[in-house]
């Protein structure tokens, strides 16, 4: 992705990105959403805002309180080993615990310079609508932890 976006010239890498893109699909199709989607539906039913964008946006601040969450509250959970596994791949490194690949995730949404929400129109004002909404989208239902009305409000407010 860092390559195509440095570059937009380089045709292997859009080639490879549209490998990669095709793949997330079909594991999406197969693995069922999440809080991303969960939140993005509603945000982009709302708001003029590219899908892509939106979901960009959020990933960094959901992993983080699917993270914390699942570190407090199921401590156990073999989620926090499949953020691990994600870890390694994503940074290169065997060594890489949960910290760092969501690290990794961060600083590429920094690199890409990804736009805050508030960019396209959503505001605090907007949160409970947005939360209300969110929690009753499918999609929620495939994210691997409950997250609370509070911290998907926090959520929001990191993607402004």
């Amino acid at each position: 992705m860092r390559k195509a976006y440095e570059n937009v010239n380089d045709r292997q890498a859009k080639e490879d990105m549209s490998i990669a893109s095709l793949f997330s699909g079909l594991a999406l199709a197969n693995s069922g959403l999440g809080a991303v989607h969960g939140l993005a539906g509603p945000i982009g039913g709302m708001f003029h805002a590219p899908h892509g964008v939106i979901c960009a946006r959020l990933l960094p601040f959901v992993l983080e309180a699917n993270i914390r969450t699942l570190q407090s509250q199921h401590p156990e959970s073999p989620v926090l080993i499949r953020y691990q596994e994600i870890a390694k791949i994503v940074t290169g490194n065997y060594s890489a615990q949960v910290d760092d690949g969501l690290e990794w995730i961060q600083r590429l949404c920094r690199t890409l310079i990804v736009p805050g929400l508030s960019n396209f129109g959503l505001t605090p004002h907007d949160f409970s609508a947005v939360v209300k909404k969110s929690q009753q989208a499918s999609s929620m239902k495939g994210n691997p932890v409950r997250l609370s009305n509070e911290a998907l409000t926090e959520i929001l407010k990191a993607s402004l």
